[in-house]
């Protein structure tokens, strides 16, 4: 390494190993090949179609980095590492905010603009991603029917199949909960509890919300799972309303009802045990506490 390399402070400017050819920033993050990558499908090429790749591509890349905290984050749940899977949890919330502000860019595009290419992405839609629905399924939002409109390669599906056979985040916190002392009950991956199961989850829970300091590194590993199901649900509305200053009324491109579908996925949770139990803590027990 010269001594100009070993004082620019870049991390890649060494050389590579077992090689003579020096890594640089191009070649460790393969550059060339990321920029060769938003090809058009409009003919003539429609100004914004760049714009509208390059934001779902991005989409695609911090997916990925999701999935890869998310199944840490299990991992670090399996190991009674509290602390550790709350910590990775906040790196995702992080990237979810980001993704709920990125998608605000496609409002630069008129409705005219996105016309001009929308017809030449038939029959593909973001209602395919699967990466997206990954991270549905491994958070506990188990919506088999969305895998009827999903044209899935062998190795996809695969994929998908796994994420189902896999527990959930969900099944994680609460077997969590249960190795902790708390006397909850482990719900089903389909989402489904009977009232009395809620109730006595909610029962055990409202202890973990009423002293909070008691086990300071669960309660925030619970408050981060929730505030992960309302960043999805935030990508959702502000999807939904982006999708409704673009194209209206119209169907999607990938046969979907276009707004009206997405509307109605505004009510999924992944938590909802935990987004009811701070209704249980009473006003007047905590009123005045000091």
């Amino acid at each position: 390494m010269t001594e100009s390399e070993k004082s620019n402070g870049c991390p890649v400017a060494h050389p590579s190993r077992g090689g003579d050819q020096a890594l640089t920033y191009n070649s460790y993050l393969k550059v060339p090949e990321l920029l060769s990558l938003q090809q058009y499908e409009s003919e003539p090429p429609a100004h914004d179609e760049l714009l509208f790749i390059t934001i779902h591509q991005a989409y695609e890349l911090w997916f990925k980095q999701i999935l890869f905290e998310l199944d840490s984050v299990m991992e670090a749940m399996a190991d009674d590492q509290v602390y550790e899977a709350s910590r990775l949890l906040q790196r995702v919330l992080k990237i979810e905010k980001l993704l709920v502000s990125q998608i605000h860019i496609l409002e630069t595009m008129t409705p005219r603009d996105f016309l001009r290419f929308r017809s030449a992405l038939n029959p593909a839609s973001g209602f395919q991603s699967i990466q997206f629905r990954e991270v549905e399924f491994l958070s506990g939002v188990r919506d088999l029917s969305v895998l009827e409109y999903i044209d899935q390669s062998a190795d996809e599906a695969k994929r998908l199949q796994r994420r189902l056979e896999e527990p959930s985040l969900r099944t994680g916190f609460y077997e969590l909960l249960v190795r902790q002392g708390f006397a909850v009950e482990v719900p089903s991956e389909d989402g489904r509890v009977s009232d009395k199961l809620r109730e006595q989850n909610l029962e055990a829970l409202w202890k973990l919300y009423r002293y909070p300091e008691e086990n300071f590194h669960l309660y925030s590993l619970a408050e981060s799972l929730v505030e992960h199901d309302q960043n999805i649900l935030l990508w959702r509305f502000h999807h939904v309303r982006v999708v409704e200053r673009l194209i209206g009324t119209k169907k999607g491109t990938g046969g979907s009802s276009g707004v009206e579908y997405l509307n109605s996925t505004l009510q999924r949770r992944a938590y909802p045990v935990l987004w009811e139990v701070r209704g249980t803590l009473s006003d007047e027990e905590i009123y005045g506490e000091r």
